[in-house]
């Protein structure tokens, strides 16, 4: 695996920008979704403009083609794919695109299927291997963000299926998770 040392971001704008577009794709606000999204491009992979309404364009369209239950895998994956080819162009990161945008559809698949679920294990194995590809981290380096990440999953899932009893509080701890989560990552790419 190859990493760049230029490679920087700020996790908490990361982390803003990421779960506001969960709420928009949630919210079904595909527009929203795109202009988050075009920012979140910009903020953790540095795809400049207007590269990253492509960029943007393609992560939109994979949020799309997965939202309906009966969807087509393979067009989720090659958008994907698109998008993570112009994130590792612009990034400096070494991953592999075609296996980021497969852990990619397997992190959805496992959100969708492990809902409510109390066994994440195999969501979190995911993660692990997701954020260790993207980040070039060793799969044990990656462990406290991939949990942390399922944490975020486990809080978006309680709003979705109504159970919050606090939406508003329950969007706050989403995003502090996934802050904490990209603070990990941080910290894994220096060490």
């Amino acid at each position: 695996m190859v990493v760049s040392t230029k490679f920087r971001f700020n996790p908490d704008r990361v982390a803003s920008f990421e779960a506001n577009g969960w709420r928009a794709y949630y919210d079904r606000a595909w527009l929203r979704l795109l202009r988050l999204v075009v920012s979140l491009c910009q903020e953790q992979f540095r795809i400049p403009f207007p590269v990253s309404l492509l960029a943007a364009y393609y992560v939109t369209r994979a949020s799309v083609a997965w939202a309906p239950v009966n969807h087509n895998v393979q067009a989720v994956q090659a958008f994907y794919e698109k998008f993570y080819r112009l994130a590792r162009r612009y990034s400096g990161l070494g991953f592999d695109p075609t296996r980021v945008a497969a852990l990619e559809l397997k992190y959805n698949d496992d959100h969708r299927r492990l809902v409510g679920n109390p066994d994440k294990r195999e969501f979190i194995q995911t993660m692990v291997e997701l954020h260790s590809a993207i980040f070039g981290i060793p799969p044990e380096r990656a462990r406290e963000s991939a949990e942390l990440r399922v944490l975020a999953n486990n809080t978006v899932d309680k709003i979705t299926g109504k159970t919050s009893t606090n939406v508003e509080a329950d969007w706050v701890k989403l995003e502090d998770y996934l802050r904490q989560c990209y603070r990990s990552i941080q910290r894994e790419m220096a060490a």
